[in-house]
């Protein structure tokens, strides 16, 4: 999801921005104009240095502060996370490239990782915390709806669906389940899942 979304965070950094057209150079204008254009740009200029006064109408799009911060921590993050993953893994520092293509490499040695316990779950809880930050950062917001019934595991009435996930979530953050090694025991942010395929059951 990190992957999908990261890109759309540039997008939404100066809303209303379009890439710049190549069109044609304007003729010069007539000398008396260019005089008075000139004077008017030193005027804004003075105004501007003096008082911090920007004429209306000039001045870039305003960023979008948030989404600098979100763009900011996740490209941090993702940098920290790949350098910790290929050091725990023995491996060299890579060289550096986009956050979307370090994210593809950090899913290039999932199966590495997943055979030290401690670093798995590190990648997990970092990548659901930046995958949350980015959601939160574009305004994604997804429909739940109850769920009657209890979840099998805790037994509260706590089961949501999620139709654009399509899947069953129990959202009771004290839910266990019998598994040991369910990331339920050991990541507060875990929610067992159900997908279509077993909401049967």
């Amino acid at each position: 999801m990190l992957l999908q979304q990261f890109p759309e965070l540039t997008v939404e950094l100066a809303p209303g921005r379009t890439a710049p057209t190549h069109r044609a150079p304007a003729p010069p204008p007539p000398p008396d104009l260019a005089d008075r254009l000139r004077e008017e740009r030193a005027e804004a200029l003075l105004l501007e240095q003096r008082h911090g006064l920007v004429a209306p109408g000039h001045g870039a799009a305003p960023l979008r502060l948030h989404i600098s911060d979100t763009i900011r921590d996740i490209t941090d993050g993702v940098v920290e996370l790949e350098e910790a993953v290929r050091e725990r893994l023995g491996l060299s520092r890579a060289r550096r490239v986009s956050v979307p293509e370090r994210l593809r490499r950090i899913a290039g040695l999932l199966d590495e990782v997943a055979g030290d316990a401690v670093l798995a779950a590190h990648v997990r809880d970092e990548t659901r915390r930046m995958a949350r930050r980015c959601a939160r950062a574009l305004g994604d917001t997804e429909t739940v709806v109850r769920v009657s019934g209890r979840c099998p595991w805790c037994d509260s009435v706590s089961l949501r669906a999620f139709p654009e996930r399509g899947a069953v979530l129990c959202v009771n953050p004290a839910c266990r389940c019998p598994a040991p090694d369910c990331g339920c025991h050991d990541d507060p942010a875990y929610r067992h899942r159900w997908d279509e395929g077993e909401w049967s059951r």
